[in-house]
């Protein structure tokens, strides 16, 4: 298919699992910086060179990754459930999991260590980052193999993260997320992308993946799944919104975070990645380096600033010296190999 040869031809599943790495480790030593302490050390631009590790954003997109991979096809809830909670609870264990790794998904995973079911493992208000800094992934997965297409893959990517973050923000911006990768591996015209964002989240309102998600949406102030998982989407249309309005005042913008949230949750990490990356869609060093000049959740934005241009761009996007000595590379190329030949 037209996406396959595009595929093939570019490397851009593996331009954007090396580009969420790369934006991860650029940005890492920037987080929890304001600007004027990033621009003194740093200068303007900010960090010239990825740092030698990545963070834990870059870890678990590596573990959704690898759990999509190794789930039995086609993906079902019970099957993909199994994998990405094994997968989830090794990372949590790691010794290597010391990069000041989100406090609620550590919970969440603690809870399914124990055995619990995941419906009570996870944090139901939380929309935090964390469940769409590591959904990439899930828009690599080709259409039309094993099963795949547009309605299976939103389930999934808001499944993988209501293991933890149950908020219906963090499932929507999650879908967004991954919606967003799946336009850009097509080649469109970037000019073009929030709109076509908009009309995904319309197009998505008021579908509930139950089969997926169960009832995870029954809340005291909440009177139906569709009322539930609507409130998430109006989140990400109201984010695309701020995302044009900052784009007509370019090139008069400052800190993406003054403009669209500090990015510590999950639409206002997509909005300011966006946001970087429209900045600079055809040069991606210095739109994860935009990214890390940051005054919120740098690494995490940068981490998905880097996905969406890897996406656009292909793994020739990126400095070769830096594509060779970014932590994990081998299980980043393994993976980006598996969809790159699909």
């Amino acid at each position: 298919s037209p996406q396959h040869y595009l595929l093939s031809n570019t490397k851009k599943a593996s331009g954007c699992m090396f580009g969420l790495a790369i934006g991860d480790a650029l940005a890492g030593p920037t987080e929890f910086l304001s600007i004027d302490q990033i621009v003194e050390k740093f200068g303007q631009d900010g960090p010239n060179e990825p740092a030698e590790r990545v963070t834990d954003d870059t870890q678990l997109a590596l573990a959704v990754a690898e759990a999509l991979l190794e789930t039995e096809k086609p993906f079902g809830p019970l099957t993909l459930e199994r994998t990405l909670r094994e997968k989830l609870i090794a990372w949590s264990m790691s010794p290597q999991n010391n990069r000041a790794p989100d406090a609620t998904c550590i919970l969440a995973c603690d809870r399914l260590a124990d055995g619990e079911d995941w419906i009570e493992a996870t944090a139901l208000s939380s929309k935090g980052n964390c469940a769409n800094v590591r959904v990439a992934a899930v828009g690599l997965l080709p259409r039309g193999k094993d099963g795949m297409n547009e309605r299976t893959r939103g389930a999934i990517a808001q499944f993988q993260a209501a293991l933890t973050h149950a908020h219906p923000t963090a499932l929507a911006a999650s879908d967004l997320t991954s919606a967003a990768i799946v336009d850009l591996l097509l080649g469109k015209d970037v000019t073009d992308l929030t709109q076509r964002l908009r009309d995904y989240c319309e197009s998505q309102r008021t579908v509930y993946h139950e089969d997926w998600l169960g009832a995870i949406w029954q809340r005291p102030e909440m009177r139906s799944p569709e009322e539930f998982i609507s409130c998430g989407w109006d989140d990400c249309l109201a984010m695309l919104e701020r995302i044009d309005i900052a784009l007509a005042t370019m090139p008069h913008v400052g800190d993406p975070c003054e403009e669209l949230g500090a990015g510590w949750i999950a639409e206002e990490a997509f909005a300011a990645a966006m946001l970087c990356f429209l900045m600079h869609p055809d040069d991606p060093v210095a739109a994860i380096r935009r990214a890390a000049v940051t005054s919120g959740d740098s690494d995490s934005i940068a981490a998905i600033t880097g996905a969406l241009i890897g996406a656009h761009l292909g793994l020739d996007a990126w400095p070769a010296d830096w594509i060779e000595r970014i932590e994990y590379r081998e299980r980043l190329k393994r993976i980006g190999a598996m969809w790159d030949r699909d």
